[in-house]
């Protein structure tokens, strides 16, 4: 039931939803009760699952610009594709930092960034992220 959980908090925090992944990891460390290998696994598929989630959101999105209810304005989207074309794919690496990773990775849906390198460079970003968590809590 913990894998799940941690799971599901992953794939939430990824969302817009403040949420904190790398917090329930560290609890659930420094707790010695669960097996660390599968905690890594299920925070990182849960994460990248989510960021997956604001890829599609992204490419599927630029037809409802013009929408009242679409929650981005033309403008915000042109700035965040300008900011994306200028430092590329490779910014994905910084879709693990809080509060503008989430946005990355939807930009990246939305600049129709080929879904295999979106995949590679997110889940790099993020099993690192967790790397590092489980490094400072277990070393």
């Amino acid at each position: 039931m913990v894998y799940l959980t941690i799971f599901s908090l992953s794939f939430l925090a990824a969302t817009i939803l403040p949420f904190s992944s790398e917090i329930g990891l560290a609890s659930l460390l420094t707790l010695d009760t669960y097996n660390n290998v599968l905690l890594m696994i299920f925070v990182s598929c849960g994460n990248i699952l989510g960021s997956c989630i604001n890829w599609l959101l992204g490419n599927y999105s630029r037809g409802f610009e013009s929408k009242k209810w679409f929650p981005f304005n033309k403008k915000n989207l042109l700035k965040a594709s300008n900011w994306f074309e200028k430092y590329g794919k490779w910014s994905l690496l910084l879709s693990w930092v809080p509060i503008v990773g989430d946005p990355i990775t939807f930009i990246a849906g939305t600049m129709k960034t080929k879904f295999k390198t979106f995949i590679m460079l997110v889940s790099i970003s993020k099993i690192s992220r967790y790397l590092v968590i489980l490094i400072l809590f277990k070393v």
